[in-house]
């Protein structure tokens, strides 16, 4: 029967029972919860009633993937999924594991299961596994052999191939929020048998409340900088705003340079820009710089938003937009920084139009349907006197010399596709003007020039 009470320290995987090996572990690792309504955070998962909480505290557990950023508490979920099922616990890490040592945890698991006991193997950092190495785990998925729980900080559905996530359920786990990372880390200060409520610290809330906001996220990281703070202040002591100024001087915000989170604060970025919110612009273009994005990237994506999402409305986006990344590599960072964020502020606040960005998409998709039709002759090249017996240019109207600059009885496009309209300016910046000549000169084309 799954045991459903408070697993004790000498449990699998869980803290051993001796106390001077206790007491050598961080505190983060001391604190890990020990039961679900230890656990802080994950309120939508784990809520009381949810699926995969039921399916916990009855022992009747699946193979998973926890998708989440660091600290979140993926392991600490695998080890009470183990815990709660009265089964086996192994961990391994796909960055240190290979194909053989798999195998080897693997064979180890089918003799456990022989002996009526299932294991629940936790794969830390999963996604770096290869296609190979994720296909080995399979057939121990499929016979139940094992519980299979991935953990992995990236999409799961670029990362893992289909067949591992076809035999696993997906739970998504969020960071931390500075709320619950403040609970955690006061349940640290008052027990006295695995955290550190017998040395007599005192902390004001204040002060607290900085640790649990640079964790950012991160429960791990909350403990250890509580720790380090609790280490300065001695027996008795009091971690004031001076200790923490030590503790925190070089503490960086969770930034993950080439992964999901990366793309999603880029997206954010990039909307902010198109909603005209310079605000918001100007705050995740400064989150990136912070987290150590390469900013010739950074400025090469604004480039990109001054050409789709601004595009003719304000033809001058484009040229602040290399001009600012022209300054940002001859000043480098922080000063050339000042130019990338003066860019976001004027692109989110000037016109927008995405006419062109969708009239060239419209012109390609054209070229993909109709093929190689045609160069019509009036608009074909004739440098030789041959062409020109042949018909190359005859009949072209050179557009200077007719009445108002424009010929507008001839056509631009192949015979067999006729006129198209893939342009059409919005009512915004200077694609107004643009806009009602435009309309002019079509509604004249369509007249036959009259």
């Amino acid at each position: 029967m799954p045991r459903k009470q408070a697993p004790d320290a000498g449990s699998p995987g869980l803290l051993p029972p001796d106390t001077e090996a206790l007491a050598l572990r961080p505190l983060a690792e001391r604190m890990r919860p020990r039961t679900l309504d230890e656990m802080v955070g994950q309120r939508r998962l784990l809520a009381p009633g949810s699926a995969l909480r039921r399916a916990v505290e009855s022992g009747r557990v699946h193979s998973m993937v926890l998708w989440g950023p660091p600290g979140c508490g993926k392991t600490t979920l695998a080890l009470l999924l183990a815990e709660y099922a009265d089964a086996e616990y192994r961990a391994i890490s796909a960055v240190l594991t290979g194909l053989p040592d798999v195998r080897k945890v693997l064979a180890e698991a089918e003799h456990t299961f022989a002996g009526g006991r299932r294991t629940v193997l936790f794969v830390d950092e999963v996604h770096r596994f290869n296609k190979v190495q994720q296909d080995a785990f399979l057939p121990h998925i499929e016979r139940g052999t094992i519980i299979f729980v991935g953990a992995t900080t990236e999409n799961p559905s670029f990362e893992l191939n289909s067949a591992l996530l076809s035999r696993c359920r997906v739970h998504v786990m969020e960071a931390v929020s500075p709320e619950d990372i403040g609970i955690a880390l006061r349940r640290a200060l008052d027990d006295a048998d695995r955290g550190i409520g017998g040395r007599g610290i005192v902390i004001g809330d204040a002060q607290l409340q900085l640790i649990a906001t640079a964790a950012d996220g991160d429960v791990r990281r909350g403990l250890t900088l509580l720790e380090i703070a609790a280490e300065l202040a001695g027996e008795g002591g009091t971690i004031t705003d001076d200790t923490l100024a030590q503790v925190l001087a070089d503490r960086s915000r969770r930034f993950d340079k080439g992964g999901d989170h990366f793309y999603d604060q880029i997206s954010a970025l990039h909307k902010s820009v198109r909603s005209s919110n310079p605000d918001a612009a100007l705050y995740w273009l400064a989150r990136m710089l912070d987290g150590g994005a390469d900013a010739s990237y950074l400025a090469r994506r604004l480039t990109r938003m001054a050409v789709e999402d601004i595009g003719l409305a304000d033809p001058r986006a484009l040229t602040m937009a290399l001009e600012s990344w022209d300054a940002y590599d001859r000043l480098g960072s922080p000063e050339g920084d000042l130019a990338l964020g003066q860019l976001a502020i004027y692109l989110a606040s000037t016109a927008k139009s995405n006419a062109a960005y969708k009239a060239f998409g419209e012109a390609k998709r054209d070229v993909a349907e109709h093929g190689s039709a045609e160069v019509p002759m009036h608009l074909r090249n004739a440098p030789t006197k041959l062409m020109k017996q042949l018909g190359h240019g005859s009949g072209y109207q050179y557009d200077h010399d007719v009445e108002g600059g424009v010929a507008l009885g001839q056509t631009g496009f192949p015979d067999s596709m006729g006129e198209r309209v893939y342009y059409r300016p919005v009512e915004r910046g200077l694609e107004i003007k643009l806009r009602e000549k435009l309309e002019r000169l079509r509604a004249a084309r369509r007249n036959g020039g009259s």
